[in-house]
């Protein structure tokens, strides 16, 4: 019985999940009139995406995007591998205080130091600017405790082994643990990507023109009243901005469900 109701739950879920998007499928390749009617026949057609491309500088908001995510991801990476190197394989004074510190990161919700973070970017001279949006994400703590856990796991023999060979710390850490963390590295950057080209509220706060608005704020600019109301349009607009993290999310969807186990 118990499996039967998670079973039912699970097919529930997944229905609630998939019918926004299916409905914006349907909207975006239909002319508006059939929006809101769901005939076989209608006609199918691709103007409403040009429509949306020329409606807005989307060309603009996908440059940002990717060099936003790109910025993220390159200072969490080397910040994150550092430090999880640093509390996998080093005895130092205050080590395990010092990690339970940058647990308490997890605990704390990055919505509750928004204002904070504005008024050290704004002490910074570099609001409305890439690296505004990105240097509050640039430590993450989940990021060190998911690397520290795999890299002790990591058979110690193989650092005395390097080390007895003559290679530094870092040599150590470049050639001995990175390469076995490599699906560990696959999995954060997926979640640590899909999370930054959705990033809303933050972005929206700390930018005002177009030179540094992501996706998700264009997208928010592009579907205001302004606009008008052509859910076909505006379908079309949203799925542009989605299809990459789609098409990542199908390609490696094996990582997303490791990461997942992972967190649990």
């Amino acid at each position: 019985m118990t499996r039967t109701l998670e079973t039912a739950g699970t097919w529930l879920l997944g229905i609630l999940w998939i019918l926004p998007l299916a409905y914006a499928l349907w909207a975006a390749f239909h002319p508006s009139e059939y929006s809101t009617h769901f005939t076989l026949s209608a006609p199918l057609t691709m103007e409403n995406f040009g429509v949306a491309w020329n409606a807005a500088p989307f060309a603009r908001y996908f440059v940002n995007t990717i060099l936003l995510v790109t910025l993220i991801l390159a200072a969490q990476l080397v910040l994150c591998t550092l430090a999880a190197y640093a509390f996998a394989r080093y005895e130092f004074p205050g080590r395990d205080i010092a990690f339970a510190l940058v647990l308490v990161q997890l605990m704390v919700m990055p919505d509750v130091l928004i204002v904070e973070n504005y008024r050290t970017m704004s002490q910074l001279g570099i609001l409305d600017s890439i690296p505004a949006i990105g240097l509050p994400y640039m430590a993450s703590a989940f990021g060190v405790f998911l690397l520290r856990q795999t890299f002790k796991s990591i058979p110690k023999e193989l650092d005395d082994a390097a080390r007895v060979e003559g290679a530094s710390a870092l040599q150590v850490l470049w050639k001995v643990y990175v390469p076995l963390a490599v699906p560990t590295y696959i999995a954060y950057g997926l979640v640590s990507v899909s999370y930054h080209w959705n990033n809303f509220l933050w972005p929206i706060i700390v930018t005002n023109t177009v030179n540094a608005r992501p996706l998700t704020v264009g997208l928010q600019v592009f579907s205001s009243t302004d606009q008008g109301i052509d859910w076909s349009i505006i379908c079309a607009a949203t799925l542009m901005t989605s299809a990459p993290l789609l098409v990542a999310f199908l390609l490696f969807q094996r990582q997303f469900v490791n990461l997942s186990c992972a967190r649990e």
